[in-house]
């Protein structure tokens, strides 16, 4: 069976080695090529659910990961494994590399197996069969430098059949798209090498939706490589090796077994001397990239088979290929670098440079190619001979440019209390170690240094509690319900509330008491030579708790995450329950005995675990019920602290109440911390073996008693296997299938449970209703039964005609004019046909005038084409007038509005001619014959004059030309006063610039320019008060520029959306108005920039996910996409004249704009399958495909009505570009995106937001360099994005101030 390769990360040793990333994508793998795994060889599993992690599984021996010793090994549900336990995923699954942790990541995502959908298993293992399996992939990728090496240990992560996370409702169903892959780290004391391997078929989905992106869809690829995780700050400096980010890259982790290897640039791959084939039966066959390095050199990449004659198709390398020389001296490797390219170049986010020999302090890297991309080089163990190179071929790069150090390994790199101060409280001193610097509280404070607070002070707590409960046979969801807690610290007394739990949540939590313990713990009253909680971890910190009801063993698990402290030093808290709690009934009390419970501490975790007793009374009954809990607490305390090892915590009082009036849940615990007795049911060292319990005695005596479902002494507990030895109650038809501690029943094939819910019962097919004809459907020509699988059937009328399925008639798609104009359409039953009238050629939906003798006046009055109502530049309606020979008449009126103006030859209105209804109409005719063409000054006012709308306001520019169509010597700027003088091209001369109220001594010019001068910056510039507006989930933001640069500084939320989630944005010029889209409410809304002004909803049904939106400030309208519909609709600005433009042949419809000047539209659609940017009129009319070509996932869209570009940002191809209205001249400003969303266009830059980044990124326009960035403090998503000028482009309202804006409202 062919095999492909694993991903190779090389070898290291020692303090000043550190592990490469020299990766290389495993090709496809049968299932039978990975490593064994599962159950039956000792795996753990990790528990289902969307964001899991493992306890640290101990390390027999430790690693060399990342230049350091890893004792511990921790195992993600989102396809990673780190050396410390993860954070919360929303800090890492959505962002790319580098991350703030230690990571390998063979498909980073957002995973979950919930539901049985999938398994993860981890283990290490030192057999010698695992080891010698994973021994044969890494000397098939490495023969050369891993000939000598043996593995000791081995440590394995498999994850299989595992599924994305998915936002489930009554009308989804889960995905059936599955992944499987496995991860291997097989090392000694010397080396580790990492292999990942995809199986193949095994990749079947290449992203994950982000949580925040609702009904918004967007997919965010995964991420596959290493990550240091050390930085100052992580997202820009830290050490990394991206090796798959895109979805072309992805998909090659299992293509390339069948492509014959490695995925190169483009138009490119690599060339063996002799061919070979992969598919040759009985030969293993890898694909590695990776090589050692040479001293002063650094070797790229190469593909390799692993075993067997090279037989099979050639390969080819890009720019020249050379075999790489035998022997490497300092000679030929100072004048080139040798590399072989890997995948794209954009999947090169960061260069690791060489580390120097173990007796150098300081990297000096070598620097990173220009005409090539490379991947770093790595050191083995000290006093091993590198071979210069373990491939074929290898590319020559021929110029490099220096990297800055990236990280040094002499002790002067040690973080002190002079560099580091700032991060103590302002209550606390700051002390210097050997090996780094600790914050410590001063006297009369309390806390880890980091935070304090005043001893003896009342404290208070604020949070948000979200859960997915199981109760009973309920399902019960909650979205962020506020709880509050109260702490009076002298005497170790706790209150919590939370508020707003639905029944039967709340009353089912009553027992849970750890919801409100932690708080009891971390504000104990301390004994002498004691600690509490606080004074360990500070404000910020994680728990994770997992508690198992007696005696139905129910489990939920709960995670509450510290994130500081707030304004009055209150504690911010996040906290998510999951899992199932059992049932409890109205009107019942739960009474909590005072208890006791044991502490254990470590440098980086508080742990504790314990089981409690409750009585559950109801009148005069009780119940005595109970549960095992085990919480443990991630810290990232001082390392040079030293907490005592073990505490105990004495709660004296605690009580739990349901408040059914206020839908409050209360919890109250008194509670003192001190010194831990030698008890070994609470210290653990019991040697009771789980299931059993441990039971405590006298002193340290204690008892171990096997659970109900098992039997043994206690000590050793064996499931009790009821099937075979008869004890079930299983009935005829039915199976008994053993569960640990238990048994269930189920029923055999072709039988169903009866109505006893034990016995089982034949089960019937049902017939198919619409084979047997026992359905009331209309004829076949006209509806289609569908059957249900139940019995029975639906109907559905065929396209083309209407009705319930049972009766059908025939919809008449001409009333709905689908013809051209010229064109007479014909009904047919289901369809209808298009034929163009005499002397017209074409399909019935385009013709074309082929006779008749008409000029285009008279063939505009036989056949108007539809405009939108309202104000517009081109006449709304009107029939032309044309003279004796079919000429149009330089003056024209419109019929109905009064209005008049001048046309020329073809028809098209004379910018600035358009008089009011009742006033003069304007003298046309056609101008006195001349004997030059309009001068370039002519030309450039009038261009200006049609872009002013005809009539320029006062603070617009224009040119002044003479008679003779040269530039005036003197221009003035409107009506601001500034005036200067210009050279005969039009360029103004330095120095004769003058103020208001003076006016410079001006030559004239002689000739006429020959050359259209560029405008100047500073003729027209941008107006001050002009602003961005981005969408961030519930809330608008306000950016303001700064000519073009981003005023971060003045950032600030603009407006505050509750509820909602705000996707689509745009302004309206002319009243000062935003509007946007809102897919959590359903609707689009608007409000003013006026003080005071309130939120509008123009639209409140009929949407199901709007996204994209533009507003037309001319025709007074706004135009919308929605992905949920399918379609493309606009109405007027207040909401009325709504109407659908598309419904057909859209898939993902996301970003749209307008040209109001032109009457355009545009949008994009983000169909995986054909992507596409299409155009039509704002009426609907001339609808085709402007771009279908090398785009991926064109998530914004921008026009500038300036340059008069049409310009996309794409998620899937990483390329901003640009091109005119008519598709021509498409051209790349930056190739090097993140993940964009919405993009807007103004003066010199573009501006658009980022979900990788969570912020707005600037792009200038004529470099495509990336000039600024805007990262809000408040992370999350952004969406669409938007530019606010105090006037319009093309309109005509005099500029006002933006009160609400400029007054900090």
């Amino acid at each position: 069976l062919p095999l492909g390769a694993p991903v190779a990360a090389a070898g290291m040793r020692a303090a000043a080695a550190l592990l490469a990333a020299v990766l290389a994508l495993g090709a496809a793998l049968p299932r039978p090529g990975l490593l064994p795994h599962g159950p039956a060889r000792g795996d753990a599993r990790l528990r289902p659910g969307d964001d899991e992690s493992s306890p640290g599984l101990l390390l027999r021996r430790a690693l060399r990961l990342y230049g350091r010793a890893a004792r511990r090994l921790y195992v993600g549900t989102n396809g990673v494994i780190s050396s410390q336990d993860f954070p919360r995923e929303t800090q890492y699954v959505d962002d790319d590399f580098p991350t703030d942790f230690p990571v390998i990541a063979p498909f980073l995502a957002d995973l979950d197996t919930s539901g049985d959908r999938g398994n993860i298993y981890y283990r290490q293992d030192d057999s010698r069969d695992v080891l010698e399996q994973a021994l044969g992939y890494i000397q098939a990728g490495f023969p050369r430098s891993a000939a000598a090496f043996v593995p000791t240990n081995a440590f394995i992560a498999t994850w299989e059949e595992v599924g994305a996370y998915q936002e489930l409702s009554q009308d989804t169903e889960p995905s059936t798209k599955l992944n499987t892959f496995q991860a291997v780290i097989a090392y000694n004391d010397e080396d580790t090498y990492s292999i990942f391997l995809y199986p193949e078929g095994g990749l079947q989905f290449l992203g994950t939706r982000p949580k925040e992106s609702y009904n918004v869809q967007l997919e965010l690829p995964a991420r596959v490589g290493f990550s240091w995780g050390d930085s100052d700050d992580p997202k820009r400096d830290g050490l990394f090796h991206s090796l798959a980010s895109s979805e072309r890259a992805l998909r090659g982790l299992e293509r390339w077994v069948n492509l014959g290897g490695p995925a190169v640039g483009r138009g490119s791959s690599i060339t063996f001397p002799q061919p070979w084939s992969l598919s040759e039966p009985g030969k293993t066959w890898g694909v590695t990239l990776g090589c050692w390095a040479a001293p002063g050199a650094q070797i790229g990449l190469a593909a390799l088979p692993a075993t067997g004659p090279a037989v099979g198709p050639p390969w080819h390398v890009p720019g020249g290929a050379e075999p790489c020389p035998s022997q490497l001296s300092p000679k030929n490797t100072a004048r080139n670098l040798i590399s072989c390219p890997l995948s794209d170049p954009s999947e090169i986010r960061q260069q690791v440079p060489n580390p120097p020999p173990p007796s150098a302090s300081r990297v000096t890297p070598l620097g990173t190619a220009t005409s090539s991309w490379l991947l770093p080089s790595f050191w083995g163990q000290e006093g091993k001979t590198p071979t210069p190179c373990e491939g074929w071929l290898c590319h020559r790069v021929p110029r490099l440019l220096p990297l800055s150090p990236v990280f040094t390994y002499s002790a002067a790199s040690r973080e002190t209390c002079a560099q580091h101060h700032g991060q103590c409280s302002p209550h606390a001193f700051c002390t210097d170690y050997a090996a780094g610097f600790c914050c410590h509280c001063r006297a009369s404070f309390y806390g880890n240094g980091r935070q304090c607070l005043p001893e003896g002070a009342v404290h208070r707590l604020n949070g948000k509690v979200s859960g997915s409960l199981r109760v009973g046979r309920a399902s019960v969801r909650f979205q962020d319900v506020d709880l509050h807690a109260y702490i009076v610290g002298s005497d170790g007394r706790a209150y919590t509330a939370i508020s707003g739990v639905p029944q039967p949540a709340a009353r089912a939590l009553l027992p849970l008491l750890p919801l409100g313990g932690l708080f009891a713990w971390l504000f104990a009253l301390e004994e002498p030579g004691s600690e509490n909680g606080f004074s360990i971890t500070g404000a910020e910190f994680t728990q994770n708790l997992e508690v198992v009801f007696y005696p139905g063993g129910e489990t939920v698990q709960v995670t509450q995450t510290a994130e500081g402290l707030g304004p009055d030093n209150y504690l911010s808290l996040r906290t998510h329950i999951q899992g199932e709690v059992p049932f409890l009934p109205e009107n019942v009390t739960v009474h909590i005995t005072p208890y006791e419970e044991l502490y254990s501490y470590s440098s980086s975790a508080v742990t504790s675990s314990g089981h409690r007793e409750y009585v559950v009374a109801a009148g005069t009954a009780n119940q005595t019920l109970s549960y095992r809990l085990r919480q443990n607490i991630t810290v990232a305390g001082c390392p040079h602290a030293r907490p005592p090892a073990r505490q105990r915590l004495s709660v004296a009082r605690a009580f739990a109440l349901f408040d059914s009036h206020e839908h409050v849940l209360r919890y109250a615990l008194a509670a003192r911390i001190g010194p831990a007795p030698g008890d070994p049911c609470h210290d653990g060292s019991h040697a009771c073996e789980a299931p059993a319990r441990c039971q405590p005695g006298v002193g340290t005596e204690y008892t171990c008693e096997c659970p109900a479902g098992y039997r043994g002494d206690g000590r050793g507990c064996r499931d009790v296997d009821e099937c075979s030895e008869g004890l079930s109650q299983c009935g005829p038809f039915s199976v008994c299938l053993n569960e640990p501690g238990s048994y269930r029943c189920e029923c055999r094939g072709g039988y169903q449970p009866a109505g006893d819910g034990q016995a089982c019962v034949p089960l019937a097919p049902p017939s198919d209703p619409c084979e047997a004809g026992r359905h009331h459907c209309a004829p076949g020509d006209r509806a289609r039964c569908l059957s249900r699988g139940d019995g029975r059937a639906t109907c559905e009328c065929l396209p083309g005609y209407t009705g319930d399925g049972i009766h059908c008639s025939d919809v008449d798609e001409c009333a709905q004019s689908p013809c051209h104009p010229a064109a007479i359409c014909y009904n047919t039953p289901g369809s209808f046909s298009c034929r163009c009238r005499p002397s017209y050629a074409g399909d019935g939906f385009q013709c074309t005038y082929a006779g008749l003798g008409l000029t285009p006046c008279e063939h505009a009055r036989m056949y108007p084409r539809e405009v939108p109502p309202g104000p517009s530049p081109v006449g709304d309606g009107h029939v032309p007038q044309c003279d004796e020979q079919g000429r149009y008449r330089p003056l024209q009126c419109h019929s109905s509005s009064g209005h008049c103006w001048c046309v020329d030859a073809a028809g098209q209105e004379i910018a600035g001619t358009r008089t009011a209804p009742g006033t003069t109409p304007p003298r046309c005719g056609s101008p006195e014959p001349t004997e030059r063409p309009p001068s370039m000054c002519e030309r450039w006012r009038q261009s200006l004059l049609e872009h002013y709308g005809g009539s320029p306001r006062g603070d617009q520019y224009v040119p002044q030309c003479e008679p003779s169509g040269d530039f005036a010597p003197l221009q003035c700027h409107g009506d601001s006063g500034y005036c200067w003088c210009v050279e005969q091209s039009g360029r103004e001369i330095p120095g004769t610039r003058s103020e208001p109220g003076t006016t410079p001594p001006c030559l004239p010019s002689v000739a006429p320019p020959s050359v259209r001068p560029e405008p100047r910056p500073d003729v027209s510039p941008p107006a001050s008060g002009t602003f961005l507006l981005y969408a961030q989930g519930q809330q608008i933001g306000y950016l303001p520029l700064n000519g073009t640069r981003l005023h971060k500084e003045a950032a600030k939320t603009l407006l505050s959306l509750h509820g909602s989630i705000v996707v689509g944005i745009d302004y309206d010029c002319r009243d000062r108005m935003i509007y946007w889209t809102d897919v959590a409410g359903r609707s689009i809304s608007r409000a003013g920039l006026e003080p005071g002004s309130e939120p509008e909803t123009i639209i409140s049904s009929g949407l199901i996910s709007p996204e994209g939106l533009a507003v037309d400030h001319l025709r007074r309208a706004v135009f919308w996409t929605d992905s949920g519909l399918d379609r493309i609709e606009r109405a007027r600005l207040d909401g009325s004249e709504r109407r659908v433009l598309f419904d057909s042949d859209l898939v993902n419809p996301r970003a749209i704009a307008v040209d109001p000047v032109r009457g355009n539209l545009y949008w994009t659609d983000w169909n995986r399958e054909a992507p596409k940017i299409e155009t039509s009129t704002v009426n609907g009319a001339n609808r085709r495909v402007l771009v279908h070509t090398d785009i991926g996932l064109p998530n914004g869209l921008t026009f500038d009505p300036f340059s008069k570009l049409l310009c996309w940002a794409d998620a899937g191809t990483k390329h901003l570009e640009c091109t005119f209205p008519d598709g021509t001249g498409r051209r790349v400003i930056q190739s090097n995106l993140n993940y964009p969303f919405s993009i807007v266009s103004y003066a010199n830059h573009f501006y658009h937001t980022d979900w990788r980044r969570d912020g707005v990124i600037a792009v200038n326009k004529e470099t495509g360099s990336f000039t600024d960035e805007y990262l809000p403090e408040q992370r999350s998503h952004l969406y669409g994005i938007t530019a606010v000028y105090p006037y319009c482009p093309g309109g005509k309202n005099p500029p006002k101030p933006h009160p609400l804006v400029n007054s900090g409202g």
